[in-house]
């Protein structure tokens, strides 16, 4: 039987998506595997992939911990950090776009490479003076600087891809610059808005370093409340799996929601006019 170049190349296709989705997927799978574990299966060997699940991990999780403590303060820091990111970076990206202010450009961009932990002692310096740590404050503005360049360097090529001649054509009718920014520009950038917000959220919600250090009871996020099972005498690996599958719920629905958007946002500011 011979097989035909057209499924020669789909099997080839399907091979190789799923060689790239194997590594990827894996790890995801083997986590929400063990949060339905007993700590017996997790660590058994060979793997146990045939097991009866229990929900006493989820139980450990949210009942005996602390759990939604630490959720709302992951989503009151991740959404107030995004917001005060867009408020600050949308107008900063439309003026990069519009002026050509590409050394800003650059400073921004070497801020946003530069290792989180480079800034962690200035900001712990200061706000041990200003007796913010362990607070909202502290965290938001930390968080600020994972997301504003983040969100500057999403929206500048977006901005420089929405033609300008529609800006001339309100101003010549009489809108200010401001309002047509405001009117115009956004509302034709809101799948660019969109991916910058996506994008900015996760970065936040997963941020463990700051949230560490400036960071106490009272504002411990998410990723630091995984710390609460790991002991020097054992690591309830149920446990932590269970919170990781938690933590990631709702980056993991996000996205799925916004994909469309997501893609959107990322290839229209690639090509300009």
């Amino acid at each position: 039987m011979v097989i035909s170049r057209k499924i020669r190349h789909k099997i080839l296709h399907t091979l190789l998506i799923l060689i790239i989705l194997i590594p990827i997927i894996f790890p995801f799978i083997w986590m929400v595997m063990s949060s339905i574990k007993t700590q017996v299966d997790i660590i058994a060997w060979p793997p146990r992939f045939i097991f009866k699940p229990t929900l006493i991990n989820f139980e450990k999780v949210f009942i005996e911990q602390n759990f939604f403590h630490y959720l709302k303060n992951s989503v009151i820091v991740a959404v107030f950090a995004v917001l005060l990111s867009l408020i600050i970076g949308l107008p900063a990206a439309y003026s990069i776009a519009r002026f050509k202010q590409k050394k800003i450009a650059v400073f921004i961009l070497v801020a946003r490479l530069l290792p989180g932990i480079s800034f962690l002692m200035p900001w712990y310096i200061v706000f041990s003076r200003l007796h913010l740590m362990d607070s909202y404050t502290a965290l938001i503005l930390s968080h600020i600087l994972i997301a504003l360049p983040l969100v500057v360097w999403v929206m500048s090529p977006y901005f420089d891809a929405v033609p300008i001649e529609l800006e001339e054509a309100a101003m010549v009718d009489g809108l200010p610059q401001q309002k047509s920014f405001i009117m115009i520009v956004l509302p034709l950038s809101t799948p660019g808005i969109v991916t910058a917000t996506t994008l900015s959220f996760i970065f936040s919600w997963n941020n463990f370093m700051f949230s560490q250090v400036l960071s106490q009871q009272k504002t411990r996020t998410l990723p630091i409340a995984v710390y609460n099972f790991l002991s020097y005498v054992e690591v309830d690996w149920g446990a932590v799996m269970a919170a990781a599958v938690a933590i990631m719920t709702p980056a993991i629905i996000i996205t799925m929601i916004f994909q469309k958007y997501v893609v959107q946002g990322l290839t229209a500011g690639a090509v300009k006019g």
